[in-house]
């Protein structure tokens, strides 16, 4: 079983960019799909992009589409959430978890399915 920490947020001004990591520990980390998850404050933990072990395909939310790129690196153990052209709404706990059952694609992006979550990682855009 996975355990995950996230790191990189902060505080940064609309437009501008940040680069999450969620890093790994334990075994066959390449064998799991991450996701990556957001929660403001009174919202409900809503997708927001997930990278599949093997072929590596990504999924994003439609918010988010053109301006994050999900990578991971299966060496350093790393999944790596790089986003740009920041704003207001983006703000939020930012969350990485593993994939645990799959029923669709839907499952890619539904927090129901992930388990083994981080900590979260704070993003704030505000100018």
């Amino acid at each position: 079983q996975l355990q995950l920490a996230e790191s990189g947020g902060g505080l940064v001004l609309p437009g501008e960019s940040l680069t999450l990591s969620c890093t790994a520990s334990g075994s066959r980390f390449d064998y799991y799909t991450i996701g990556w998850f957001r929660q403001a404050p009174g919202k409900e933990r809503e997708g927001v992009s997930c990278i599949t072990s093997g072929d590596e395909q990504t999924v994003y939310a439609d918010s988010v589409k053109g301006r994050f790129t999900i990578s991971r690196d299966n060496v350093k153990n790393t999944v790596t959430l790089q986003m740009n052209t920041l704003k207001p709404e983006d703000t939020g706990l930012y969350l990485c978890a593993v994939l645990e059952n799959y029923y669709g694609d839907y499952s890619l992006l539904f927090p129901p399915h992930f388990g083994s979550w981080g900590q979260g990682t704070q993003v704030t855009v505000s100018s």
